[in-house]
Protein backbone atom coordinates (compact mmCIF):
# COMPACT_ATOMS: atom_id res chain seq x y z
CA UNK A 1 0.00 0.00 0.00
CA UNK A 2 1.34 3.45 -0.52
CA UNK A 3 1.49 5.20 2.67
CA UNK A 4 -1.15 7.87 2.91
CA UNK A 5 0.22 11.61 3.67
CA UNK A 6 -1.41 14.68 5.15
CA UNK A 7 -1.06 16.35 2.08
CA UNK A 8 -3.08 13.53 0.03
CA UNK A 9 -5.77 13.12 3.07
CA UNK A 10 -6.55 17.00 3.00
CA UNK A 11 -7.01 16.43 -0.58
CA UNK A 12 -9.29 13.35 -0.46
CA UNK A 13 -11.35 15.58 2.23
CA UNK A 14 -11.64 17.88 -0.34
CA UNK A 15 -12.54 15.74 -3.35
CA UNK A 16 -15.32 14.05 -0.87
CA UNK A 17 -16.30 16.83 1.29
CA UNK A 18 -15.20 20.20 -0.50
CA UNK A 19 -13.53 23.05 0.88
CA UNK A 20 -13.57 23.43 4.28
CA UNK A 21 -12.52 26.54 6.49
CA UNK A 22 -9.55 27.50 8.09
CA UNK A 23 -6.25 27.03 7.32
CA UNK A 24 -4.99 26.90 3.88
CA UNK A 25 -3.57 23.56 2.66
CA UNK A 26 0.09 24.62 2.95
CA UNK A 27 -0.51 24.93 6.87
CA UNK A 28 0.30 22.72 9.90
CA UNK A 29 -3.14 21.02 10.18
CA UNK A 30 -1.61 17.59 11.84
CA UNK A 31 -2.89 18.68 15.11
CA UNK A 32 -5.80 21.15 13.98
CA UNK A 33 -9.33 19.50 14.69
CA UNK A 34 -11.56 18.91 11.46
CA UNK A 35 -14.44 20.80 13.04
CA UNK A 36 -12.20 23.54 13.24
CA UNK A 37 -10.75 22.85 9.54
CA UNK A 38 -14.96 22.54 8.64
CA UNK A 39 -15.65 19.41 8.38
CA UNK A 40 -18.05 17.15 10.27
CA UNK A 41 -17.99 13.61 11.01
CA UNK A 42 -19.89 12.56 8.36
CA UNK A 43 -17.24 14.15 5.34
CA UNK A 44 -14.93 11.84 7.58
CA UNK A 45 -17.28 8.99 7.20
CA UNK A 46 -17.02 10.03 3.67
CA UNK A 47 -13.39 10.33 3.56
CA UNK A 48 -12.85 7.20 4.89
CA UNK A 49 -14.75 5.08 2.55
CA UNK A 50 -12.67 6.64 -0.15
CA UNK A 51 -10.16 5.23 1.51
CA UNK A 52 -11.28 1.81 2.58
CA UNK A 53 -12.16 1.12 -1.16
CA UNK A 54 -8.46 2.97 -2.34
CA UNK A 55 -6.42 1.34 0.08
CA UNK A 56 -7.95 -1.77 0.23
CA UNK A 57 -8.31 -1.57 4.23
CA UNK A 58 -11.23 -1.27 6.52
CA UNK A 59 -11.91 1.35 9.08
CA UNK A 60 -14.62 0.89 11.51
CA UNK A 61 -16.78 4.24 11.77
CA UNK A 62 -16.55 4.26 15.51
CA UNK A 63 -12.93 4.60 15.10
CA UNK A 64 -13.07 7.53 12.20
CA UNK A 65 -15.22 9.56 14.20
CA UNK A 66 -13.08 9.13 17.46
CA UNK A 67 -10.09 10.06 14.85
CA UNK A 68 -10.33 14.05 15.53
CA UNK A 69 -7.43 15.41 13.97
CA UNK A 70 -5.80 14.71 10.57
CA UNK A 71 -2.78 12.81 12.71
CA UNK A 72 -5.27 10.77 14.68
CA UNK A 73 -6.68 9.86 11.14
CA UNK A 74 -3.33 8.96 9.46
CA UNK A 75 -2.98 6.89 12.55
CA UNK A 76 -5.94 5.13 12.33
CA UNK A 77 -5.59 4.15 8.81
CA UNK A 78 -1.67 3.06 9.12
CA UNK A 79 -2.57 0.85 11.84
CA UNK A 80 -5.14 -0.60 9.68
CA UNK A 81 -3.16 -0.84 7.00
CA UNK A 82 -0.30 -2.74 9.02
CA UNK A 83 -2.91 -5.49 10.33
CA UNK A 84 -4.37 -6.05 6.50
CA UNK A 85 -0.83 -7.27 5.16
Amino acid sequence: MQELTVTRLMEIIRECAGEGEGLAAADDVLNVEFSDLGYDSLAMLETASRIERDYGIRLPDEQVTEATTPRAFLTLVHDAAAESS
